[in-house]
């Protein structure tokens, strides 16, 4: 749906204000309904009628060049002082308030009108002292400087929420892409130390024991359709092609854990769980399951550890996930979007996210609070 100021921005709407203005302007100043002051001759009527049309015409520049709300009122400002009647041609002064409030900054256009104001009200006051009408001209000042306010606000008003909508898709758009960035790197990074480990495991035991070699083979297979069918979905969604092929990868929650950890073991690390997650609900689930798969891929690609415990457990309230292995604890472990990624899902949820070496080897442990809790 285009937005209000798009719209506006095509100029078609400004000629019927010019065909407004220019008829308007020739009737009271040139026709016979026209109340003309005896010293008002006929050439300054028609040099009225050029002055409006020209601040009719400057209102098409505008939007390119602001310093055009200057020129009109100085068109203005001097239709009135060359004797011109009360017509059409004050709509061109409100109009040129809500084209430069809708495209400039208040800091921007305030200067401006306040220029333009000044320049017409010096134009009402010339016709009232040269003609005997101060009084009319200084509630006409009054008039005009209300409907020309009230233009500024609305177009100033309107230009602020679309700024703020632009803002908010492109949040939207860059959390979506960090989003889309998260999930390649948990599901096609988990995948590739799977199938790293695997490979190690297959040419270790290739001549000696071929049935685990092919096992290993079989595993590296299955891991690396599932990473290529995740990186998959991700570029369709990137592209925006093949949508329908290729859906966005659902999330996985503990319900899924052992075929994750049967993965992991068939590589040689023994991995024990502690516990279980079975009453927590869906998100805590989801982002509990991404907690332990990035932990255990950074065990793989960083660790050198031979056995991890995932420990699950509940207690006021709260869900806790630790993740110990006996590798080297102070080896750091992935600090780029691993742990940051870690951090963000837990601390989406409102939880708290701790990581660091031991005394055995390397904890990751997840508290995520009760259900409901997270904005209270």
């Amino acid at each position: 749906m285009n937005s209000t100021l798009s719209l506006l921005s095509h100029r078609w709407w400004l000629i019927p204000v010019l065909v407004v203005v220019t008829g308007g302007s020739v009737g009271v100043n040139l026709g016979d309904a026209g109340d003309f002051h005896p010293a008002r001759a006929f050439v300054g009527g028609a040099a009225a009628v050029v002055l409006a049309v020209l601040s009719a015409v400057v209102l098409f520049a505008i939007d390119r060049w602001p310093l055009g709300v200057v020129a009109n009122g100085v068109s203005v400002g001097a239709y009135f002082a060359v004797g011109g009647e009360n017509g059409p041609v004050f709509f061109t002064i409100v109009v040129a308030a809500f084209l430069v409030a809708s495209r400039r900054r208040f800091r921007e256009w305030w200067p401006l009108l306040l220029a333009s104001g000044v320049l017409v009200w010096a134009g009402l006051v010339i016709r009232g002292v040269r003609w005997d009408e101060l009084d009319i001209g200084i509630w006409q000042s009054v008039g005009v400087g209300a409907l020309v306010s009230a233009a500024a606000s609305i177009a100033t008003a309107i230009r602020t929420r679309e700024e703020a909508h632009r803002v908010e898709r492109r949040r939207a758009a860059t959390e979506e892409q960090l989003r889309m960035a998260q999930d390649l790197h948990d599901g096609v990074g988990h995948g590739l130390a799977v199938i790293a480990m695997q490979s190690g495991v297959a040419l270790h035991v290739l001549e000696r024991d071929p049935a685990a070699a092919r096992d290993a083979l079989e595993a590296i297979r299955t891991t690396s359709k599932e990473a290529l069918d995740a990186l998959r979905a991700e570029l369709s969604q990137i592209t925006g092609t093949a949508v329908e092929s290729a859906p966005r990868t659902p999330r996985r929650g503990l319900d899924e854990l052992d075929l994750l950890l049967d993965r992991v073991r068939a590589g040689g690390l023994h991995v024990e769980v502690v516990g279980s997650g079975d009453h927590v609900d869906a998100s805590t689930s989801e982002a509990a399951y991404a907690i332990i798969q990035e932990a255990l891929t950074n065990v793989l690609r960083h660790a050198g550890a031979t056995a991890v415990t995932v420990a699950l457990s509940s207690g006021h309230g709260a869900f806790v996930v630790a993740i110990d292995d006996d590798g080297r604890g102070g080896v750091v472990h992935d600090e780029g979007m691993g742990l940051r990624g870690m951090r963000e899902r837990v601390g989406g949820l409102g939880g708290m996210l701790e990581a660091g070496p031991t005394d055995r080897g390397f904890r990751v442990r997840a508290t995520f609070p009760p259900a409901g809790a997270v904005g209270r």
